[in-house]
């Protein structure tokens, strides 16, 4: 069965500003750099190695075609979605709000197509014409909440795309899974009082955002149970994750048993990655695509669809995101460059603190129906 793949050119230029997080600022000295923290090279080196590494050979290209109002509206606020045309319209673009996400002049129609290729992907996997599928969008989605634009995302694309299978393809239930080292709080906050939407975050504790991502955030009315925090203690590696996957994770999956699974695969838990302090390497990608490929297998007829989150370290980012390529299509082509240099650096042994932060999420899974 066809693996599908969603990358454009235009999710190349998105234009993060001149600063390396907030805007260059010349009376705090800070100076503008060509390489933004959020700069799209470090995707855009993720697609080439697809191309350069041959995977590109065993993936559907899929064309995004840019989300509507409509689609928008559906995770998003009338007045997000209008403000975000302003600050699109601005001679150079602007802050969309929280004063580190920047969007430049005619951003809207690449944050258009980000959304719209998660839809695309999602809406062939869900079809049947696509057995499952990467959508490599740019720029992110998982901060972004119901009434804003934040942590360099402007549109939430997993809860446009989640919100499109139940609305217009007419699933009753649909997970989201986040692996991203940073709480997904603009899909919990979406799906808060949803219980259509099952929503599970793995994260760094008390990373990004501030105050946010506890255990005890669990929905409200009758989405409660149905929003799953993982917070991770700092230097959580491959056994940590894992351990998740399999304590929490699949465990609430099977449960749930949603009719598609969508991953918000993020790379920034990744060793070398500048905003956490977490040591996943390629081969713990790996491990938790294979398990959450397999998971689909057995609960969902093998409908999973992984929308690109954030990433920032251009040096391996590529390496972790082509490892979960090559679980999809079953094909290995390239081993890890970095892996014998990480491999000495811990992460592999699952620590008393790091088990203790999963057992304590575990009893939560029983309100789960």
């Amino acid at each position: 069965m066809a693996i599908g793949y969603v990358w454009n050119t235009l999710y190349g230029w998105v234009d993060t500003g001149t600063g390396s997080l907030a805007a260059a600022n010349l009376a705090a000295r800070m100076q503008p750099i060509s390489h933004h923290l959020a700069h799209p090279d470090t995707k855009r080196r993720f697609h080439e190695l697809v191309c350069a590494s041959g995977q590109i050979e065993h993936l559907t290209p899929v064309a995004a075609i840019e989300a509507s109002d409509a689609d928008i509206l559906r995770a998003h606020s009338a007045a997000h979605l209008e403000n975000m045309k302003r600050v699109s319209n601005l001679p150079t673009g602007g802050d969309t709000g929280d004063g580190i996400t920047m969007m430049g002049n005619g951003g809207l129609e690449i944050a258009r197509l980000s959304a719209g290729g998660a839809i695309e992907l999602t809406r062939k996997v869900a079809s049947g014409d696509l057995s499952s599928g990467y959508a490599l969008v740019n720029p992110p989605g998982h901060h972004a909440p119901h009434d804003a634009a934040m942590g360099f995302c402007i549109f939430n694309n997993t809860s446009v795309a989640a919100g499109y299978a139940r609305e217009v393809l007419g699933m009753d239930r649909v997970a989201i899974l986040d692996w991203d080292v940073h709480h997904g709080n603009g899909t919990q906050d979406i799906w808060w009082r949803d219980a259509s939407v099952l929503t599970i975050s793995l994260h760094q504790h008390l990373c990004f955002p501030a105050d946010s991502g506890y255990r005890s955030e669990r929905g409200e009315g009758p989405g409660h149970g149905y929003n799953i925090n993982v917070p991770l203690p700092p230097g959580g590696g491959n056994a940590a994750y894992l351990y998740a996957m399999d304590q929490v994770v699949l465990p609430a999956l099977r449960t749930y048993r949603p009719q598609l699974i969508i991953v918000g695969s993020g790379f920034d838990a990744s060793m070398l990655d500048p905003l956490a302090r977490m040591m996943v390497t390629a081969t713990g990608f790996r491990q938790m695509a294979r398990r959450a490929i397999d998971c689909a297998t057995e609960i969902c007829d093998g409908r999973i669809v992984f929308v690109q989150e954030g990433g920032y370290s251009p040096h391996y980012l590529p390496f972790c995101g082509l490892a979960v390529i090559e679980e999809l299509t079953g094909v290995r082509s390239l081993a890890d460059p970095y892996g014998d240099f990480l491999a000495g650096m811990g992460g592999d042994t699952l620590q008393p603190a790091e088990r203790a932060a999963v057992d304590e999420v575990v009893p939560l899974l029983a309100e789960i129906r």
